[in-house]
This record gives structure tokens, C-alpha cells and sequence, in this order.
């Protein structure tokens, strides 16, 4: 398995973090915008599976209407394939819920986890791990938008926003980044496992029907 001891640590700090170390503008963006891919470990062999949209239904608007699109897991090791679709309460749909280091749709533990600073680092893909690095590294962080609490960075736990963590969490998204190239079961971080981290469900619900519905 992928694992992250002290001397693998050490050399991927001395890697330059691709991210702007000067500021951080932050625009209110949600979680959302990165659901539309997930690596996850497949459930069948272990390795890197792909959470998606289920191939022809319509581009969303909105990056909260990623919570309610049909979603299909594929692994391209082994050729497993499942399939998700939201709930149907009334006349609306049911969504995920994001947050923890399983995925929303499939509650598959995330293929890009790591140990850091005490705690368990995730992201969802490769972008994700880009903005992540992109305000952790930033020296100046500027809060925008028109509800910034609702922004993802403003929701991110304390210890991987504190100066004396940021050159381990930096270190620990390098290592994300190397696991996001790696696909076979071998390669699969130690720390991503079922724990059962998901967070509280609630019911966040989508009243436009249409082609999600089915």
C-alpha cells in the first residue's frame, strides 16, 4: 500500500507545491464544484475507481445539481460497475451529502487520503488538491463572495488552516497528488479504509424533476 513513512515525507516537502504562495483569493465556492469526479477504491479489487455522472444526461447548471445527478462507478482494473440514483421524496429528489473521507453516492472510502498533522487528509481529485494546496500555501487569504460561509475553505478544520501545519498539509497534498497518477491496488494509501467519518445526513432536496428524475 501507498503510505506516507518520515523519509517519504521529507522528499516530498523538498517538491515545490504548485500553488501561489503570495494570496489566496477566496470566492465563495462550494464543495460542490468538485463532485463531479470522484476516485474512490473499488469495492471488487482495491484499486482506483471512478465516481461520475452516468454517461448522457444533461450538463448541470449549477454545481449543486451534482448532488442529484444519476452516478456510475467504474473501475478500469478490475471492470466493476454499479450505479446510483437519488432518492425520490414527493415531488422532489433526494441529494448526497458531502464532507469525510468516503464518498457521498457509494460511501467508498476515497482513493486520495493520507495521514497528516494528526489527522486524515482527503480530496476528491486532482483540482480539488490544486486549490487546497493553492490556499493552504498562500500567505494573504482574502475572503469573497456573497455567503462566505458557505465556502469551502471557510468550512475547512482548523488544523489544516494554521500556519505551524502548512508545511505538512502541503507535504500530504503533494502526496494526494502523487496517488491521483496511481491506480492499482497496490498502491492504495493505508489510510484509506471504511471509517465511517460521513457526515450527518440531511435532506437537501431538488424540485426540477426532469431527466434526473429516472
Amino acid at each position: 500500500m501507498f503510505e506516507n513513512p518520515v523519509t517519504a515525507m521529507m522528499s516530498v516537502m523538498d517538491l515545490e507545491p504548485q500553488t501561489d504562495l503570495a494570496r489566496h483569493y477566496d470566492s465563495g465556492g462550494w464543495l460542490a464544484r468538485f463532485a463531479g469526479r470522484m476516485l474512490v477504491v473499488c469495492p471488487r479489487c482495491g484499486g482506483r475507481a471512478l465516481v461520475i455522472p452516468r454517461p448522457g444526461i444533461p450538463d448541470p447548471r449549477y454545481f449543486s445539481e451534482l448532488l442529484f445527478q444519476p452516478r456510475r462507478l467504474a473501475c478500469g482494473g478490475c471492470g466493476a460497475i454499479d450505479g446510483w440514483k437519488p432518492e425520490v421524496q414527493g415531488a422532489g429528489l433526494v441529494g448526497a451529502v458531502l464532507g469525510g473521507s468516503e464518498d457521498p453516492f457509494f460511501q467508498r472510502p476515497l482513493w486520495l487520503q493520507t495521514r497528516c498533522a494528526g489527522h486524515i487528509l482527503w480530496a476528491y481529485n486532482e483540482e480539488h488538491v490544486d486549490e487546497l494546496s493553492a490556499y493552504v500555501g498562500a500567505r494573504l487569504r482574502e475572503r469573497g463572495g456573497a455567503r462566505p460561509t458557505m465556502s469551502m475553505f471557510a468550512r475547512l478544520p482548523a488544523w489544516m488552516k494554521g500556519s505551524d501545519n502548512r508545511s505538512e498539509v502541503l507535504a500530504g497534498l503533494e502526496i494526494l497528488r502523487e496517488l491521483a497518477k496511481r491506480t492499482a491496488p497496490a498502491d492504495r494509501s493505508a489510510a484509506a479504509h471504511e471509517r465511517g467519518d460521513r457526515p450527518r445526513a440531511h435532506r437537501s432536496m431538488y424540485f426540477r424533476g426532469g431527466p434526473y428524475a429516472s
